[in-house]
């Protein structure tokens, strides 16, 4: 669900890059006043997990097109909104500043509809006011799962709406959003497996994270090395191995502007500010669509979305997969440590 600049007029890509700066603004102050001890590594890892999990692109059967975790909703019911905001912002940053993987004109966009959306709207209008207190499994995966569905609705119909006030393609909006909606349906429903599955664990290892319970202090340090581990280790298997098999087929995004328009891609603005931020991007991906950088003939004669993967282990993607992790760790953690150490700060 990462837009490209192409989609976006620089109006509406910089109104979004506003409001997002703005959440982050707000976020960071909110954050400054509560932040304790135990968020600030999970802020960390669990940043890293994401990005990881982001790199795994699952196939939607009968479709042909693909789908990846967004995160939004797992980790806004495991650090807080304002704390989950930063992280998925981190995680964002990252992506399209060293991989190319979303448009620096559009990283506005990404974070509110990635970010702000599941946080601000989904967490505490529908999850939480579903959720109770102390819940039994079957109600925690139950809202666990209609919470994710939405938030995979209301992004992507988000994404429509800023492509439509944008004016920069032909898409339709009714074609469009008939077309993104239903196929983020079923990413939807992933999402909340996923979702249930780690909250349950984080539940089972560590239930104060997720309802505010009191424990001595000496078993918090214990289980929460435990928690941080597990995360840490899942992170870079997932990045440094798996990421190597994930599905070649076209996001939910890509696949639906391919339905439209019959092209895999829009054709990018290479003048004003599209070509400037372009040419940004350019210099600052390390390992753009997450590889070793290529001769411009070999990526022109590559289908997009294809890389040469074949049967064999992508060694460039896992490469980008470990280095991708352990930027979002370092750029996680730093937010918090900062936040943490100026709320320590004497007035």
């Amino acid at each position: 669900m990462h837009m490209a600049d192409a989609l976006l007029s620089p109006a509406v890509g910089g109104a979004m890059w506003a409001v997002s700066a703005g959440a982050i603004a707000y976020c960071s102050g909110k954050l400054g006043k509560e932040l304790d001890d135990r968020k600030v590594p999970l802020m960390g890892v669990l940043g890293a997990f994401l990005f990881a999990a982001q790199m795994i692109n699952f196939s939607i059967p009968g479709t042909g097109s693909s789908g990846h975790l967004s995160g939004g909703l797992l980790l806004t019911i495991l650090l807080g909104p304002s704390a989950a905001f930063l992280t998925i912002s981190s995680v964002l940053v990252v992506q399209a500043l060293f991989f190319a993987d979303g448009g620096l004109l559009a990283l506005g966009c990404n974070i509110f509809n990635m970010g702000f959306i599941p946080a601000f709207l989904v967490f505490p209008f529908i999850y939480r006011k579903l959720i109770g207190h102390q819940p039994s499994q079957s109600r925690l995966t139950a809202v666990t799962m209609i919470s994710a569905v939405i938030g995979l609705q209301l992004g992507p119909f988000a994404v429509v709406l800023e492509t439509l006030s944008s004016g920069m393609s032909s898409l339709p909006f009714s074609t469009f959003a008939l077309l993104i909606q239903p196929i983020h349906l079923a990413i939807g429903l992933f999402e909340g497996l996923i979702t249930v599955a780690v909250v349950t664990f984080v539940r089972n290892a560590r239930p104060e994270l997720l309802q505010g319970a009191d424990e001595p202090r000496r078993t918090i340090k214990r289980s929460m090395a435990n928690v941080v581990l597990a995360f840490l280790a899942c992170a870079v298997i997932t990045a440094g191995v798996l990421s190597s098999f994930a599905s070649s087929n076209p996001d939910g995004l890509e696949w639906a502007i391919a339905r439209v328009t019959g092209k895999a891609e829009l054709k990018s603005v290479e003048q004003g500010v599209h070509g400037s931020l372009a040419d940004i991007q350019e210099k600052s991906a390390w390992l753009p669509d997450y590889n070793f950088r290529r001769p411009a003939q070999a990526v022109a004669a590559m289908r997009p979305g294809i890389t040469p993967q074949d049967n064999e282990v992508n060694i460039g993607t896992s490469v980008a997969g470990l280095i991708g992790t352990f930027l979002t760790l370092l750029l996680a953690f730093s937010v918090g440590l900062l936040l943490k150490k100026r709320n320590q700060r004497p007035d």
